[in-house]
Parts: structure tokens; sequence; C-alpha cells
């Protein structure tokens, strides 16, 4: 058999038998605990912070803390200003100080995120140019996490300039 297992193409190298493990603990992101009473806690592997989940009123669970479906709005906001404070690094646009606004909806019948909502206050930033808010407006809608999201989630992003 061959010492090579498979190509990983994402890192552009072959994985041997011996150096799987290795990578494996590079990429590992963090690790999830059922505590009970529908909550889960989340610890970030390399810098140790956690998070904890709880089931939405309207699923059984106490609403106390965000749920798993929060977390995938919030995630997308956050990345939006993430990738956006990218750009701006780049191109010298300050972004700090925006604010977004999400509003997650829910479907039934399969149970799932229909809508995300973002309201993006860049009031306290800025002035920025036409061409600036083009481009900021353009990696909002391409950030890693709304390519993620399937087709069907529908994102709905507003510009407060």
């Amino acid at each position: 058999m061959s010492p090579y297992l498979k190509l990983n193409v994402n890192y552009g190298e072959i994985l041997t038998r011996r150096n799987r493990k290795c990578l494996k603990q590079q990429i590992m992101t963090s690790k999830v605990v059922y505590t009970g009473d529908l909550r889960t806690t989340a610890t970030h592997l390399r810098s140790g912070s956690t998070i904890e989940t709880d089931a939405p009123i309207d699923n059984q669970g106490k609403g106390e803390r965000f749920s798993p479906t929060d977390l995938v709005a919030t995630a997308l906001a956050s990345c939006i200003v993430t990738t956006m404070a990218i750009l701006g690094k780049a191109h010298d646009i300050s972004v700090d100080g925006v604010e977004c606004q999400v509003e997650k909806i829910m479907t039934a019948n399969p149970r799932r995120i229909g809508e995300i909502k973002i309201d993006m206050d860049f009031s306290r930033c800025g002035p920025y140019t036409d061409r600036e808010k083009t481009m900021l407006e353009h990696i909002a809608h391409n950030c890693p996490v709304a390519q993620t999201l399937h087709p069907d989630c529908k994102q709905t992003l507003s510009f407060n300039w």
C-alpha cells in the first residue's frame, strides 16, 4: 500500500500516515461538549475561549444564550466586518466602529434559517468614496460565511453610510 493516503488540496500537500495526526491537530478548530438541559459549551482550541449555547424558547430551550442558529447568523455579520477590515488594511479604509444589527428568521418544514438580515451602520466611521462603498459592499456579499451558506438561506444586507 502506498504511504500517500490522500491529497489534501486545501493545503496542497500529500498526507502520509505519519503526518496525518500532526496536520489534524493543526486544523482542529473547536471542541463542543453537551452539558445537559439543551446546552453546549464550545471551546476554541487555540485560545481556550468558550461560548455556551442554549436551545431557543421556541424549540424547547430557555433562550438564555445564543442558539446554534443565532451563532450562524452572527457569524455572517462577524465575517462580513472582518473581511471588510482585511480589505480596509490593504486599501487604507477604516471600518472601525461599524455596527451590525442581525435578525435571523426561521422557517419550518424543515426547520432551518430562512433569512438573515444584517443592517450595517457606518455612521461612526468613514466618510467613504463611492468606489470604497462598492468595494465594501462587494466583500460583504462574498465573505467566506456568505459563500458557505446554502443558497436557500436568503441574505439581506443593508448599508447605512
